[in-house]
Parts: structure tokens; sequence; C-alpha cells
């Protein structure tokens, strides 16, 4: 089965997950969700595939993040993470129809 990753390369712990997933000879679909952005479909489908909290999938330390937000509104952390693809927890894998957050990368593991 092949993998997804929404992968930041600036990010060393999307590096180290993308890393693992390839040493354990996974295909891996890179997307680099900075460049193309996000569907806010896309998003709903990813956010119903994790089990985190919703403020566990955003980044609320992001000078980006507004703080009227309301963390606990899925609609609203979609809305915010649409306009700004960088407040997007990162990294997430996705195999089927299961994804987690790769923070800390060792959570990939799960996905293997």
């Amino acid at each position: 089965m092949s993998y997804k990753i929404y992968h930041n390369p600036r990010c060393s712990k999307s590096r180290q997950a993308l890393e693992l997933l390839e040493k354990a000879g996974a295909k891996v679909e890179i997307v680099e969700y900075l460049k193309t952005g996000l569907k806010k479909k896309e998003l709903e489908e990813l956010f119903g595939m994790l089990k985190n909290p919703l403020k566990e999938l955003i980044r609320t330390k992001e000078k980006e993040f507004d703080k009227s937000t309301d963390l606990e509104n899925k609609k609203s952390v979609i809305e915010a993470i649409y306009k700004t693809p960088k407040l997007l927890e990162r990294p997430i894998v996705v195999k089927g129809k299961k994804a987690v957050v790769g923070r800390p990368p060792e959570n990939v593991k799960e996905l293997l």
C-alpha cells in the first residue's frame, strides 16, 4: 500500500518522517502543501482520519495564527488552515483511511 505525506521540506520533523517511510521501503506520494495549497474538502477528509484534538492540528504559535480562531470548531480550524496552509501541523502521513501527525516522527511507525 502507498502512503501520502503532507510535507514541508524545511521542517526537520517532516524530513525525519519521510526518511522513516523511505527506509521502510514505502511508496510515498509527497504533497508539498505550501506550494500547492490545500482544499477544504481535503482538510475535512484528513481531519476525519486523524484522532488528534483539533487544537493539535493547527500551529497556534505561528505569527499568522489568528487568536480569534475557535479551536473547538472544526470549520473554524479548517478555514484558518485553508487560508494559511503554513498553520497545518506537520507532517501528516496517510495510509488508506488512517492518518497520523508525524510529530514526533516515530508516530509514523503506527502506519507501517
